[in-house]
């Protein structure tokens, strides 16, 4: 709709996971060396939370593209399945078919194949995005995942990816052996107030943005709207080139993001 008016190739502040906009904060490269470490090493568990929107999911996605060709992926975003179902997801995402679909089976045939790459001196990353979703049977599921080792190391490496409420999940005593295992931890922080700002230039190059600015007041506001959280630093900004296309404006300032922001609630 804005495209023309502020000479834009494509839309900057679009609401999905699309990796040529993804940002290497400081926070999200130290998760990613966490990642990438942990699976080096082969830990067995690894564990990645962060607020809504601070930008976990796309984190998952560079992540894959990171990874060695050698490397074989199963990416699970929504876990909303029962246990057979999830292990049955994850198998099928390793690329096996499953003959048999009882619990024992599943976990025999993701057992051989785990053996047989690790000789082959191939490494298995499973990643589970939102999983704070995970319920109890689940994650004592993906547990016994994690037992699946050689004399040396694991054969899985097992990410797990969720807001906060995780951490408090992983907590319940019910739980303490699964969260025993987890030897690598980070917690994804927002953007500060600086790197907002790098954040929000970086995706109007990317769009091609040549001419369109935003004044120097206008960060505040933004700022004080998201707090840093990449999904909120999008939405304002949208919604402020949508009106600063409607008023005919290409300087963004102070005024259109408090209209912005008012509208925003």
């Amino acid at each position: 709709m804005y495209l023309q008016f502020y000479g834009l190739k494509e839309l900057p502040f679009g609401v999905t996971c699309d990796l040529q906009f993804f940002f290497e904060s400081s926070s999200h490269k130290e998760a990613l060396a966490s990642l990438i470490y942990g699976i080096k090493e082969k830990k067995g568990l690894i564990l990645i939370t962060g607020e809504v929107g601070v930008g976990k999911t796309i984190l998952c996605k560079a992540l894959v593209e990171r990874l060695s060709s050698s490397t074989h992926i199963s990416l699970v975003f929504n876990p909303y399945f029962s246990e057979i179902q999830l292990l049955q997801a994850i198998a099928e995402d390793f690329g096996l078919r499953i003959k048999k679909r009882t619990r024992l089976d599943i976990i025999n045939e993701i057992n051989s194949f785990l053996t047989e790459i690790n000789r082959k001196g191939a490494t298995a990353v499973l990643i589970i995005d939102e999983a704070q979703n995970l319920n109890f049977r689940q994650l004592e599921q993906l547990r016994l995942l994690s037992n699946l080792e050689t004399s040396k190391e694991k054969l899985l490496q097992i990410i797990l990816v969720g807001q906060p409420e995780l951490i408090d999940k992983l907590n319940q005593s019910n739980l303490r052996q699964l969260r025993q295992r987890i030897f690598v931890k980070y917690h994804l922080s927002p953007l500060g107030k600086e790197e907002m700002k790098e954040y929000i230039e970086f995706r109007l190059k990317k769009a091609g943005s040549l001419f369109l600015k935003f004044s120097p007041q206008s960060y505040d506001i933004i700022y004080e709207f998201s707090q840093g959280i990449p999904r909120l630093i999008n939405m304002i900004c949208e919604r402020a080139l949508i009106c600063g296309f409607v008023k005919e404006r290409k300087i963004l300032d102070e005024e259109i993001f408090h209209l912005c922001r008012k509208e925003l609630g």
